[in-house]
């Protein structure tokens, strides 16, 4: 186990899974999840696919639906009641734990990790071991991929720690950033119901060229990056990236490759 913090289901305990959902409605939108689901489902050809951290089933109840076979790892349990609770679960099996070191049954054309879920992980130590779990799960030929976020250190003046990324009549969002151990605190303060709720929750923010050491650390080599699901070109000023790293077929060479 990982320095995960709070209960035994880590960060997204009964409380926030019962939330959870409602929370994430407007990442849960068709427009938003088809073409996560389209680029997946392209990757994963006729095989399985393995979500890392399947929380409600956002992504991976269409994935299912596409007719992918999919099977998740996810350390609550409260999250998975969630999944469970959904139309068209069934046949998607889970296994407990976390997703840094636990072994899911089986081997996969695909894996992947969506909306920042690499930062759940709160230690390179982690992260690290992420990579070459999914390496050990992967069928040669088969693909990683990760969506996370690009620091936002660019737009933190000298001497500064937070940054206000979201701040509407009932949420603002505060990230406070440790550049020496790569720590971040991600600070929501929510209205609800009439009244002021706050939620921090701990990330270790990573690089694109990180990860990529992440990957080849792994025995894998990149394969694409760009700014988002649609492939749009990744750049200097994107915010965010969708990187799909591979699992070299026996007898390549390996390495990074653009």
């Amino acid at each position: 186990m990982f320095d995960l913090p709070g209960s035994d289901d880590g960060y997204f305990d009964e409380r926030i899974a019962a939330r959870y959902d409602d929370d994430s409605a407007d990442i849960s939108m068709p427009d938003v999840v088809d073409p996560v689901v389209d680029f997946l489902a392209a990757l994963a050809g006729s095989g399985h696919a393995l979500e890392l951290g399947i929380g409600t089933g956002r992504i991976a109840l269409p994935l299912s639906r596409r007719g992918v076979p999919v099977h998740g790892i996810e350390l609550s349990r409260a999250m998975v009641a969630r999944l469970r609770a959904k139309s068209g679960s069934k046949p998607i099996a889970v296994t407990i734990g976390d997703f840094a070191t636990t072994k899911a049954p089986g081997t996969f054309s695909l894996a992947y990790l969506v909306f920042n879920t690499i930062m759940n992980l709160v230690t390179r130590e982690a992260q690290v071991a992420c990579f070459q779990n999914v390496a050990a799960h992967l069928e040669p030929g088969g693909c990683f991929v990760i969506e996370v976020g690009v620091p936002d250190l660019q737009r933190l003046p000298p001497g500064e720690t937070r940054i206000v990324f979201d701040h509407t009549d009932d949420h603002v969002g505060i990230d406070e950033y440790d550049v020496v151990s790569q720590r971040l605190i991600s600070h929501h303060f929510s209205r609800r119901e009439g009244r002021w709720e706050l939620d921090s929750v701990p990330f270790r923010y990573v690089w694109p060229a990180e990860l990529d050491l992440m990957a080849q650390l792994a025995g894998m080599r990149l394969r694409g990056r760009w700014a988002g699901w649609r492939r749009e070109p990744f750049t200097s000023d994107s915010r965010k990236h969708v990187s799909v790293w591979e699992r070299p077929e026996a007898g390549s060479a390996r390495g990074i490759s653009e």
